[in-house]
């Protein structure tokens, strides 16, 4: 059934029923699934009348309620040929285009779109000659006809339909309707008006969609070619088997691969669940052919599980005697650090096998060996080392490891550590751990926490190996510069042991055990070539060196040695010998320079102690007084902590003038300056808050500081003083400059143990609970300043950082 539209008449409104991801041309015969209830009204609206309904596509086809505005205003009016209710409530009818139409207006939009239209005629530009019209018509069935032999799944009949048409219009109205073109692309062929001009764009989609074609007909045919080769190949490879076979030239390679491969996963003496995990990948890999990209993964996976140290364990040296004097000989000092190793190794020697390994946490300034102590502890306990530099580590994966998916993938640090070490209860030193970063590859710092959680590491589950492995057998040392760069969650799992920086006395210890001998032998020179003396390893830490480690003193004996060795072999020297004549000459001026304590006592001018990287420092506090109205002025490059304590002392003098004697004008007519030395250095903390006080105090009633004190303490506008930190490395400072008289919060008492006793006996210290016991002390007439104790509240203060 068809119908003419040149007889058939066209009504002005008529229903519209939006249509979604298709556009309907004239003469084309499709049935349509019709769901919502708008369309459904339309569709009843036209059965009503004339059975005629006017059909738009929609631009967005994901709109639900589509508005005027989202629908294409020309499109086709159609005839319903048949109608059938389905069962889930939709409508399908079978409609037939009849011809184009353009919307003048919406007469009705709810419940259902109602249209005035008017009807579209085809309008042809300028004549065309008719052999180009026969070449367009021509072009489009040959395109057509490639197209279907290229496979492209269209009815065959559309051929002989286009043979009985002439007209172009209708050409390529045919065509755009049959070929499920784009919406778009289909809405701009309905809407050229000229026949000529709609043919030729067809004709470019023709070919546009040739190109296409003729690419994947070409890919396709690649991949076939692909292959067959590689079927060619596999049977190849099999007759060549089986000719070798008869020829009684060796067996299957493959198979005995296989054998071994399975005999190494049985006797890796793996955990139940891994071997099981482990027999699947193997039973998988079987039946894979050798040169598929599969099995080559597959097989690096079972490579690397029948790799790792499942049960394999070093044994414990459990003497401790033993150990204590691999721990002596390697290192100096480090007390705290050996007792926690021995300490593990007695609960092991005493619990056995079934034991955790700690977790710990080795901080302090960089140079004092906490790296080379893991390897040491290593060599105590008779365990494999490995180390693992974590410094700039961003990627999570560097430490769960890559899936099996990714290309070259492979399992974390700590897998390959162990896989390197061969057994499972190595010492592994996480060097650097408080520098791990972060970035859009995740957070390795989080996945640590897994690592070092002896509740958790036991079933530490890898990416790459995606089964548990077991941790906890490991000694895991962490080492950093700066614990508080470490997440909290990280540093809550470890035990935390501080390794503080090395004394003069402990440098020239370790200088004349270790340093001195290495560099000699680095340096191809013998002892017969070189001494030091002590005064001369002395200057060389002194006047070359501002450190808490060694590294830098290291390089600086190796220069000397490597310039006595140019002596030795240019000018003929037999023997030199390092002193502090000779330093200078080797190795230049110094380039440090050691302030001498004062020499008399003055008014305005502190010794102050201060806790720096590179150990303890003996700062002088100047306090000066210019006419003025009162002003506190601070310079020397001060944080805003020390700030804080200079602008506490000063309230604290004005709030006791009478008590300390201060003139009642003195802040009217004096401004106060008070400045650090070595200005170019930041300076910071609070601990030079009863130096900066005693400074203030001596200034404004003009009272002399002894020259033989240095006195280091937090304090409190009631006059508390308060306990710091360094007092070690403070007091040490001190008596290095020959200062023997420190002044310390009482509540440092406890941190003198820390100081040998070598030095500890050479020392005065004056405990000081308040301002009142400072000044009785510092003040040459004491009596002046001396005031009533401030009341205490009985709480202790916690310990506070000191200044820098």
């Amino acid at each position: 059934m068809s119908f003419d539209d040149k007889v058939m008449e066209i009504p002005q409104n008529l229903p519209m029923l939006p249509v979604r991801d298709i556009v309907v041309f004239p003469y084309m015969i499709i049935p349509l699934f019709v769901g919502r209830e708008a369309s459904i009204r339309s569709v009843e609206d036209a059965l009503a009348k004339n059975r005629m309904i006017f059909l738009a596509s929609q631009k967005d086809i994901t709109e639900e309620n589509p508005s005027p505005d989202s629908i294409y205003t020309v499109g086709t009016v159609a005839m319903i040929m048949r109608m059938r209710k389905l069962s889930d409530g939709r409508v399908k009818i079978l409609i037939q285009g009849v011809a184009k139409a353009r919307v003048k207006s919406y007469t009705k939009t709810a419940p259902s779109f109602e249209v005035a239209i008017e009807k579209i005629e085809d309008i042809q530009s300028a004549p065309a000659p008719q052999t180009t019209v026969e070449a367009l018509i021509r072009s489009s069935k040959e395109q057509i006809e490639r197209i279907i032999a290229l496979g492209r799944p269209l009815s065959p009949d559309i051929l002989l339909v286009l043979d009985d048409v002439t007209d172009p219009g209708r050409v390529a109205d045919l065509i755009a309707s049959n070929l499920g073109i784009k919406t778009q692309d289909a809405q701009k062929v309905l809407e050229t008006a000229d026949p000529i001009e709609r043919l030729k764009a067809v004709n470019e989609i023709l070919k546009a969609e040739l190109d296409v074609m003729g690419m994947q007909q070409k890919i396709r045919s690649q991949a076939k070619d692909e292959m067959s080769k590689s079927q060619r190949e596999y049977f190849l490879r099999e007759q060549m088997k089986a000719i070798k076979s008869e020829l009684g030239e060796g067996g299957d390679s493959k198979s005995e691969e296989m054998d071994e491969l399975r005999d190494k996963i049985v006797a890796a003496a793996m955990p139940p669940a891994v071997e099981t995990e482990a027999l699947k990948q193997f039973a998988r890999l079987e039946r894979m052919h050798p040169d598929a990209s599969e099995a080559t993964m597959v097989r690096t996976y079972l490579d690397w599980l029948v790799d790792l140290p499942w049960s394999k364990r070093s044994p414990d040296a459990l003497d401790l005697n033993e150990a204590r004097e691999i721990l002596d000989e390697d290192h100096y000092e480090l007390t705290k650090a050996k007792d926690r190793i021995l300490e593990f190794l007695a609960v092991r020697k005493l619990k056995g096998d079934d034991m955790k390994g700690p977790i710990l946490c080795f901080a302090g300034p960089p140079g004092v060996g906490k790296t080379s102590l893991g390897k040491s502890i290593a060599r105590a306990m008779g365990r494999e080392y490995h180390r693992i530099a974590l410094g700039g580590v961003k990627d999570e994966a560097e430490i769960r490891g890559h899936r099996r998916t990714y290309v070259g993938a492979m399992p974390g640090k700590v897998i390959q550590a162990l896989r390197q070490v061969k057994t499972n209860n190595p010492v592994i030193v996480l060097d650097e751990i408080d520098k791990l970063g972060s970035d859009f590859r995740g957070d390795p710092s989080a996945a640590m926490l897994e690592v070092l959680d002896p509740e958790q590491n036991h079933s530490f589950r890898d990416n790459y190996l995606n089964v548990d492995f077991d941790l906890s057998n490991a000694l895991f040392i962490a080492t950093a510069n700066v614990v508080e760069n470490i997440p909290a969650a990280l540093r809550d799992r470890m035990e935390m042991i501080n390794i503080p920086g090395y004394t003069e006395n402990d440098k020239l210890l370790i200088t004349k055990k270790h340093l001195v001998r290495r560099q000699i032998e680095n340096n191809g020179i013998t002892s017969q070539n070189i001494s030091f003396t002590d005064e001369g390893i002395k200057a060389v830490i002194a006047g070359y060196t501002r450190e808490a480690g060694l590294r830098n003193l290291e390089r600086e004996i190796g220069s000397v040695c490597r310039k006595v060795a140019k002596q030795v072999v240019m000018d003929g020297v037999k023997f030199v010998e390092v002193n502090p004549t000779t330093v200078p000459e080797l190795l230049g001026p110094p380039r440090f320079l050691r302030d001498d304590k004062l020499v008399d006592s003055q008014v305005g001018i502190v010794q102050g102690l201060a806790w720096t990287q590179a150990g303890g420092e003996v700062l002088m506090i100047e306090a000066l007084k210019m006419k003025g109205k009162g002003n506190l002025i601070l310079t020397g490059q001060l944080g805003d902590v020390m700030k804080e304590s200079a602008h506490a002392a000063m309230s604290y003098a004005k709030a006791h003038m009478e008590e300390l004697g201060i003139p009642d004008d003195f802040f009217e007519k004096y401004d106060i300056h008070v400045h650090l030395p070595a200005g170019a250095i930041p300076k910071d903390g609070p601990s030079a808050g009863i130096t900066l006080t005693s400074a203030l105090v001596s200034l404004m009633t003009d009272t002399p500081v002894r020259n033989d004190i240095a006195m280091t303490g937090e304090v409190t506008l009631q006059g508390r003083v308060l306990p710091v930190g360094g007092i070690r490395e403070k007091c040490l400072a001190a008596l290095n400059l020959g200062i023997t008289n420190l002044i310390i919060p009482i509540a440092n008492q406890k941190d003198i143990s820390d100081i040998p006793k070598v030095f500890k006996d050479k020392i005065n210290f004056i405990l000081a609970e308040n301002l009142d016991e400072v000044f009785a002390v510092v003040f040459e007439r004491g009596e002046k300043a001396a005031r009533k104790p401030a009341k205490k509240d009985g709480k202790k203060s916690k310990s506070t950082a000191a200044a820098a």
